[in-house]
């Protein structure tokens, strides 16, 4: 059931029209997995670890009404993300049934997961439609990533690269971003690795700010209409996630849409059991994660 919005859904603080986006054709659905992950990061976005179960891991008979109804409504492409989907079981099932219909990326950390099902994983790269993987690993410096995921994990998610560009994939890295780095030294820092592994130098790199624990409030400027009317424009707006996209999650054994990858955590973001009627609804900029998408340009897609 959707949570009743209150009045600060749609007005600020200082009781301005709040901000929005409103859907135009629904060219992606992302699926997350589950928040079940093989990793305890202290800074996932998701909150994922073993075990973890806020969000359900799903199913092949979870999936397979939502991947009808999407490409009955024109969708382009289909993403997973989690949680870590190579945790989820009938994962490579989904993933080939998804392929059949449309192309394909996966979000992964490309560690012990993947690395075991590769051999599941290599007939994808056969598949009616390409699928790529995005693999995260968060700084070049190897004590620093591993402080955060663990020992060993720096030299798995490039392995898992290197396995996958050799089978045929298209892969990219996903990586931290901070607002004081050099980005033109940290991105040369990743080049050497990526020739330290036998990657190509023009390996896509997709950074990303902290976008805190689920939960967490964090203070931000509040996003009105004028905003969007004033730093943003027709062509901006629509380039949004949640103009274009969609999440669905396994919430209590029951399959939900939401406005996009980064708002799981606020229930009031749940727009109902249908792709269709998701499209229907305005979405409100109202979480603190909906500010760097506003600010940054952040998205999770590359499409």
């Amino acid at each position: 059931m959707q949570l009743i919005k209150t009045q600060d859904w749609y007005r600020t603080s200082k009781d301005e029209p709040r901000g929005y986006i409103e859907a135009a054709a629904l060219r992606e659905v992302w699926f997350h997995t589950g928040t079940a992950c093989n990793l305890s990061c202290p800074f996932c976005l998701e909150g994922s670890k073993p075990g973890d179960n806020r969000l359900g891991l799903m199913t092949l008979a979870d999936v397979k009404p939502l991947v009808d109804e999407a490409c009955d409504l024109g969708v382009q492409q289909f993403s997973f993300t989690g949680g870590e989907p190579f945790v989820a079981r009938q994962f490579p099932e989904i993933l080939a049934y998804a392929a059949a219909q449309r192309p394909c990326l996966v979000l992964t950390n490309g560690t012990r997961p993947l690395l075991q099902r590769l051999a599941q994983i290599e007939p994808l790269a056969h598949a009616a439609h390409p699928v790529s993987f995005r693999i995260s690993v968060d700084y070049p410096e190897l004590d620093r990533h591993e402080a955060g995921r663990g020992a060993g994990t720096f030299d798995e998610s490039f392995r898992a690269l290197k396995a996958l560009h050799d089978l045929g994939f298209h892969v990219s890295l996903a990586r931290q971003w901070s607002a004081d780095e050099d980005t033109a030294a940290v991105e040369r820092a990743y080049r050497d690795w990526f020739a330290h592994y036998g990657l190509p130098a023009d390996l896509h790199l997709v950074s990303f700010p902290d976008f805190a624990p689920p939960g967490v409030e964090r203070a931000t400027p509040e996003i009105t209409e004028h905003c969007m009317t004033t730093y943003q424009d027709a062509d901006s707006r629509a380039r949004f996630m949640c103009a274009f996209s969609r999440m669905v999650v396994k919430d209590k054994g029951r399959m939900r849409v939401y406005a996009c990858t980064l708002v799981d955590d606020d229930a009031r973001y749940d727009l109902g059991s249908t792709l269709k009627e998701s499209l229907d609804q305005r979405i409100m900029m109202r979480h603190h994660r909906c500010y760097s998408c506003f600010s940054l340009g952040s998205s999770c897609s590359e499409l």
